[in-house]
């Protein structure tokens, strides 16, 4: 999967807080994939990197999966298409929510 351009309806702009903590403030785009349904039986989630403006949409490369080891949820990360971010990149991008959880981030 990861390599494969997606098309990223985003519902929590760059800027925007979060709908039950709204002092938790997304400092990147996140959204999620339409009519990929996750483990959760939601819609696949997706943290957008290397835009630095708030989108409704984006179309991007997949680049890593997040996997939370106490959660059934994954994240995918999605980045312009070509665009490479490290681990630590990735980790540092989604702290603001990935660290209420233990996970590990796969990719290529």
């Amino acid at each position: 999967m990861i390599g494969k351009v997606l098309k990223v309806k985003i519902d929590r702009p760059l800027g925007s807080s979060h709908p039950d903590y709204p002092e938790q403030i997304y400092p990147i785009n996140y959204g999620y994939v339409e009519g990929i349904i996750a483990p959760d039986g939601e819609e696949q989630d997706v943290y957008v990197l290397g835009v630095d403006k708030a989108v409704d949409e984006y179309e991007g490369e997949l680049i890593a999966v997040i996997k939370r080891d106490d959660d059934v949820e994954e994240k995918w990360v999605v980045a312009p298409i070509g665009t490479k971010f490290t681990v630590e990149e990735i980790e540092e991008a989604v702290r603001f929510q990935e660290k209420y959880f233990k996970s590990h981030i796969e990719c290529e």
